[in-house]
């Protein structure tokens, strides 16, 4: 995503409400269909595809879906602009402040929604706003896993990692051991997507951090202090930069990379060490082969196994003509049934990872002992981000800072992090919960 204060000051508050009143363009026209955007893959949308079908030939409701795999926050700035939103986004579940704060959602009452006792109550968090109210319905959850080139630890001769100690040494043996076998120095020992760009910097090292023992934020009495600038927090960005710099574990230009385009590192042998999502485990069964990598929890750092959970939510875009419609549509995709459907067995395209519906079985499902790992990860380590009204600027400001920590060796960590702390500090204020 775009720096949070660059969106701000694209989408700023004036007008908005005025903005979201025209919601639902094909409404506006006078066509009853329910226009639907996610963000997709070919392979993703054609699942969604199936499951908006399903949901027409159950109620009868059309629906127009928009996939967009780009320029996600740009189209949406677009359609604000133009006074032209759809009636239903299904994005992740970190935009819920920002779209929010905006005005581009309001509260949604979770008793009025047909099924909402179905759901997983954890699944429901990420659906609440810092004042407690819910503004969405979750609709599917996840952690992240560390995924590892199998035959690639096995031809070096080493165990599945357990901590951080045994993680980095994996990395080195897959530099320095040949592991693919071509005689060549040509391999690396992990994938990161290290841009600043959507905040992936920040994304990325978040379950380190937490597992170093470190935070961004603490809360106590819902009121937040910057704790970025703590000495656990100072040792685990320090750990983090010695991936870059002294030990030299990563691909060549991962500050520059996003998650899209990190993907192929991994599955073209170049890298062998991934921390990322289960929504890779279709694609990279096809491209890579289900037998050549394993998905393991996040080996241990000095304070625990905490993994950054997320989501998606399904938005109920305000000033939409369509209400009733845009309510059954959220209650027809939190059902088992469409559950089932976007889960897609274990394709490449399955928009559901781990069900919000709880007599949906995950294994059931997917026949793949993988999601057990996922949703045993999410159930005891899983760890979202603070829940202050919008966490999209601290997300933004801190991958900045971690991006020149990692670019530049010769960096005060301690220093850097202060100042980034005073930038959290000013920032609490500005949403008033500091």
């Amino acid at each position: 995503m775009p720096s949070p204060r660059r969106s701000l000051a694209a989408l700023a508050l004036t007008g908005l409400i005025a903005a979201t009143s025209a919601c639902g363009s094909s409404a506006a026209a006078g066509d009853e269909s329910l226009e639907v955007w996610n963000r997709a893959s070919p392979a993703s949308a054609e699942v969604t595809k199936k499951v908006l079908a399903a949901f027409t030939a159950k109620t009868g409701i059309k629906t127009k879906y928009v996939p967009v795999l780009d320029n996600w926050d740009g189209k949406v700035q677009e359609a604000v602009a133009a006074r032209n939103l759809p009636d239903i986004i299904i994005n992740d579940s970190g935009m819920l402040g920002t779209n929010v704060s905006q005005g581009l959602i309001g509260p949604v009452d979770r008793a009025q929604i047909a099924g909402q006792g179905e759901l997983h109550e954890r699944a429901w968090e990420q659906a609440k706003g810092y004042d407690g109210k819910y503004y969405a319905v979750p609709y599917t959850v996840q952690t992240v896993a560390t995924l590892i080139r199998k035959d690639w630890r096995e031809k070096v001769g080493a165990e599945v990692p357990k901590t951080w100690a045994d993680l980095v040494a994996l990395a080195k043996a897959f530099q320095e051991k040949d592991p693919d076998g071509n005689g060549k120095a040509d391999t690396y020992g992990m994938v990161v997507p290290a841009s600043t760009e959507r905040g992936y910097a920040s994304w990325w090292a978040s379950t380190y951090i937490w597992q170093g023992g470190g935070d961004f934020l603490t809360e106590s009495g819902g009121k937040f202090t910057p704790a970025i600038d703590q000495p656990k927090s100072v040792e685990a960005v320090k750990w983090l930069r010695n991936l870059f710099c002294k030990d030299k574990l990563v691909i060549p230009g991962a500050l520059t990379l996003i998650t899209k385009d990190a993907h192929p590192f991994f599955e073209t042998g170049k890298a062998g060490i991934y921390l990322t999502g289960p929504y890779l485990f279709g694609r990279f069964d096809k491209s890579l082969g289900k037998d050549k990598y394993e998905a393991i929890p996040s080996p241990a750092g000095p304070a625990g196994t905490a993994s950054m959970a997320e989501g998606e939510n399904i938005y109920l875009m305000a000033g939409s003509k369509l209400g009733d419609q845009q309510k059954k549509l959220a209650e027809y995709l939190i059902s088992a049934e469409a559950q089932k459907i976007g889960m897609a067995g274990n394709s490449d395209g399955a928009i559901v990872k781990l069900p919000v519906n709880k007599s949906v079985d995950v294994l059931a499902e997917r026949k793949d002992d993988r999601w057990a790992t996922i949703k045993e990860v999410y159930e005891k380590d899983g760890k979202y981000f603070p829940n202050v009204p919008n966490w999209l600027p601290f997300r933004q400001r801190s991958a900045e800072t971690l991006n020149k920590i990692f670019a530049d060796c010769g960096t005060d960590v301690q220093a850097s992090l202060t100042e980034l702390a005073g930038a959290f500090k000013t920032e609490l204020a500005a949403q008033k919960v500091g």
